[in-house]
């Protein structure tokens, strides 16, 4: 780690101690979530003030922003969405996003190149999709960390994407790779880029160091968030971080090559055109009820004017509040909108494709009535156990930050608390292969952690 970044979580950690502590045991003396199960129990003070977990539970912190990778240069801040695959003999890749934002001048001293950017000498330039004006590589991108899962230890570090703006989630492949999403759409005209952005990216799980960037710009431009993929049809599954977002597929022309194109639709409710998924101002619809959908055709994909959601809204397509954790299970996906419901703090939405040429189906599964209950979940994964885990993503002083489990029938649980200085997100929740290792991100100061214990301890 460098010194300066040192100092910099040296001072958080003094600022919870002196400033802080003495708000948040206040904040404390109530609790901050509800568990509707039992299984786990109520979760423990952690001695270092970073992470509580339920009685029988460890964290190991596997790798922290600023240290340094063996590429030599630093691992970024801002760590996003995640995922785990497996390369055998015990050991697993996790290819990480990091959210650095390409016009910004902190993300930019956040990104692999330090503060000062000494080490950006250290990109290969050719390599980068995109570079300021100047001709420095946008910060934002990937890192790859292999981890041995019976030593315990971190293998390796490196860089595998550079030049991308805001990559926020993502989704793995079944042919292992992961895809990584821009929320942005930065363009030249009107930002410090060279290129345009707001498109998905490639980066297969086994690469070594950097891919060659190439943006699959038939999934269209927008702001990105998580992408998953039906393995029985290669049908990819898109959602974008906005209020008024959409929600889309894209039909490739070959399954397992995204980069050979496609086509792009947006969601409409069968009968409701223009629907409005979002409950927030009025109730379209209740938890449990199922809509049926079908799929138009998107137009102009690359969107240079970022209109395609209002294009796509006007032909019918339904508005979901903020799609943005998105995750394939048994034959069916979850989405969370983390924005949706009547306190504005999220939903949670099933989508069953067809298989015999009918409509799809919806269901609302889950909406926050209470902050307690979920409050504005982000990522989101499956278990082994076939339960949802919600990464919530909420700045408050008052309501800290919870990594929680949905059952099967919507029940709610927890699993982890922030209580780190800042609140910061939980994101890019993932399972290690053998299911024993749950590995996350908490986006500041920038680390990613390694939780074990008795997961099969949830009672139903």
């Amino acid at each position: 780690m460098s010194l300066i970044r040192r100092q910099l979580l040296t001072a958080g950690a003094a600022g919870l101690a002196f400033s802080g502590l003495a708000r948040f045991a206040h904040a404390q003396s109530e609790e901050t979530y509800i568990n509707e199960v039992e299984g786990y129990g109520p979760l423990k003070t952690d001695p270092a003030r970073l992470m509580d977990l339920p009685e029988g539970f460890t964290y190991q912190v596997i790798s922290q922003s600023g240290d340094t990778m063996d590429d030599g240069l630093f691992v970024p801040g801002q760590p996003d969405g995640m995922g785990c695959f497996d390369l055998g003999g015990g050991r697993v890749a996790l290819v990480r996003n990091h959210e650095l934002k390409g016009s910004s001048a902190l993300h930019r001293n956040l990104g692999p190149g330090g503060l000062n950017q000494e080490r950006i000498k250290g990109v290969d330039a050719s390599l980068s999709y995109d570079t300021y004006k100047d001709g420095r590589p946008l910060p934002g991108g990937t890192t790859t960390l292999v981890y041995d899962l019976e030593s315990r230890q971190t293998v390796r570090e490196y860089l595998s994407l550079i030049g991308t703006s805001t990559n926020c989630c993502g989704g793995i492949t079944p042919w292992g790779s992961w895809l990584t999403c821009e929320e942005n759409v930065e363009l030249p005209e009107t930002d410090d880029v060279t290129k345009p952005h707001g498109f998905v990216f490639e980066v297969p799980a086994t690469a070594e160091g950097l891919v060659e960037p190439v943006p699959l710009k038939a999934m269209g431009r927008f702001d990105h968030e998580a992408v998953c993929i039906d393995p029985r049809t290669g049908i990819v599954y898109l959602t974008e971080d906005v209020n008024d977002g959409l929600f889309y597929r894209f039909i490739p022309n070959v399954a397992d090559k995204l980069a050979e194109g496609g086509k792009l639709q947006a969601m409409v409710v069968r009968g409701q055109a223009g629907a409005d998924t979002r409950n927030q101002d009025s109730r379209a619809w209740n938890v449990g009820d199922w809509l049926e959908v079908d799929w138009i055709d998107m137009q102009d994909v690359e969107s240079p004017k970022d209109d395609l959601r209002q294009r796509g809204h006007a032909a019918g397509a339904a508005l979901v509040a903020r799609g943005e954790g998105l995750w394939w299970g048994q034959d069916e996906l979850y989405m969370t909108a983390t924005s949706g419901g009547p306190i504005r703090r999220g939903q949670v939405m099933r989508l069953q494709p067809s298989v015999d040429g009918g409509p799809d189906r919806l269901q609302l599964f889950v909406e926050s009535t209470d902050e307690k209950m979920v409050n504005m979940a982000d990522n989101l994964t499956i278990a082994p156990w076939g339960d949802l885990i919600l990464c919530e993503d909420n700045y408050s002083r008052e309501i800290r930050n919870h990594i929680k489990g949905v059952t099967p029938d919507g029940k709610l649980y927890t699993i982890a608390r922030n209580v780190f200085t800042g609140n910061a997100e939980f994101a890019g929740a993932c399972f290690s292969p053998d299911g024993q290792v749950l590995f996350v991100n908490i986006m500041y100061p920038g680390m990613t952690l390694a939780i074990r214990g008795p997961w099969t301890s949830v009672r139903r």
